[in-house]
């Protein structure tokens, strides 16, 4: 994807933080799951978590996601580096490495909140998950707010 004035996107993979990004306390609305797998069409998408709540396998055993399981932010970027180029989407200050390395790096405040460096290792600020995934699906909108 070339985005006037910012760059050529390249990247073939997203990797998404779970709990605060993807999910709240482990949980995944069943909206976000069917836009998963629409965005799995583009992308090879994967799910990296420490898999607080226990819930991992079950919220993603059908949907076409990779899953990995990781114990620190340091471990999510060394495994975040085996995708490369990437986009990353995550909200905790576990996150910020592999938001850092991302190609196109995506914060979600949502519900349980963002860390400021989280924010601040971010391209793109959104609300909900929903409007990133929404912007990967119709990369017009993030086009619209990217291009310089």
């Amino acid at each position: 994807m070339q985005i006037p004035n910012y760059g050529e996107i390249r990247a073939q993979s997203i990797l998404f933080d779970l709990n605060g990004t993807l999910g709240e306390s482990g949980k995944v609305e069943e909206e976000v799951k069917h836009l998963l797998e629409r965005l799995a069409d583009k992308y090879t998408v994967v799910v990296l978590s420490a898999d607080t709540f226990g819930t991992l396998e079950e919220e993603f055993r059908e949907l076409p996601v990779r899953i990995e399981r990781v114990s620190s932010g340091a471990e999510k970027a060394e495994i975040a580096k085996g995708y490369e180029p990437y986009i990353a989407v995550g909200n905790g200050n576990n996150d910020v490495a592999m938001l850092e390395g991302a190609e196109l790096a995506f914060c979600v405040i949502g519900p349980e909140g963002a860390t400021t460096d989280a924010l601040l290792a971010s391209d793109v600020v959104v609300r909900d998950v929903k409007d990133a995934i929404g912007m990967l699906l119709d990369e017009r909108k993030l086009i619209a707010t990217l291009r310089g």
